[in-house]
């Protein structure tokens, strides 16, 4: 019988723990599905710091380092310089990078580091409660802002594949999201670039992944994808933002 559909090799057999809906599992299989195309799964380490993310090491199959929260990318930098024909990646959420590893995630992308990331932006802060995150919409309901992001107070929320485009050592940024089979396809093709990029030297690479929390976000799994399509990505425009080989999008 013909095998038409197998688990990705770069991926372990434990049963996933993320909330219902939740579209980690599907970037999961992306990222490794990327990691086994290129053949690189006895040569990948990642990095989650604090987090949902830091339940990935429990589920890629390949070395993974645990970081402190927001602390990914310097981590990775330091595994990439001392092991430098690894493929090393980092896999962060909103939360993480876009507010205490600001610092990291911007200085990393300066230096061009021959790293990749992993951005997920669920808008919120996932595991530790729902709070309001740099990537919170304006008008969007947290455990810290029960009557909505306010724009006067807070601003607006941090668009980062724009800001990481920018950087010089930049090699490809894009912006992707899951909420649907097509655009599944095309965040795979996504990932695999930015892996890509870092195999050939190219310098730093970040995939930003739009993606669903419908526990703190008090939706069901069906509304959580529309709200994606409907919210999230009118505000967040997907594409590429940079890529070495072809130029700025």
């Amino acid at each position: 019988m013909a095998v038409v559909f197998e688990k990705s090799r770069s991926l372990t057999d434990e049963i996933l723990t993320y909330c219902p809906g939740c579209t980690h599992g599907i970037i999961h299989r992306l990222v490794a599905e990327a990691i086994d195309d290129l053949g690189a799964q006895s040569s990948t380490i990642g990095v989650a710091p604090v987090g949902c993310a830091v339940f990935a090491y429990n589920f890629f199959a390949v070395d993974m380092m645990q970081a402190a929260h927001g602390r990914a990318p310097a981590v990775a930098t330091g595994i990439k310089r001392a092991l430098p024909d690894r493929i090393v990646f980092t896999y962060q959420g909103d939360g993480d990078l876009a507010s205490i590893g600001m610092a990291e995630i911007m200085h990393a992308a300066a230096r061009g580091e021959k790293i990749t990331t992993i951005f997920v932006n669920n808008a919120i802060y996932g595991m530790t409660g729902g709070q309001m995150a740099p990537t919170t919409l304006v008008g969007q309901v947290t455990t810290t802002s029960p009557y909505g992001r306010k724009e006067e107070l807070c601003g607006k929320p941090i668009r980062m594949s724009e800001i990481i485009a920018q950087m010089d050592g930049t090699a490809y940024a894009a912006r992707v999201s899951v909420h649907d089979p097509r655009h599944v396809m095309e965040a795979k093709k996504a990932i695999r670039r930015a892996f890509e990029a870092q195999r050939g030297g190219e310098g730093f690479a970040m995939v930003e992944v739009l993606s669903t929390c419908p526990t703190n976000w008090g939706m069901t799994p069906i509304e959580a994808l529309k709200w994606v399509a409907t919210d999230m990505i009118p505000y967040y425009p997907l594409g590429v933002y940079k890529d070495s080989s072809k130029g700025a999008a």
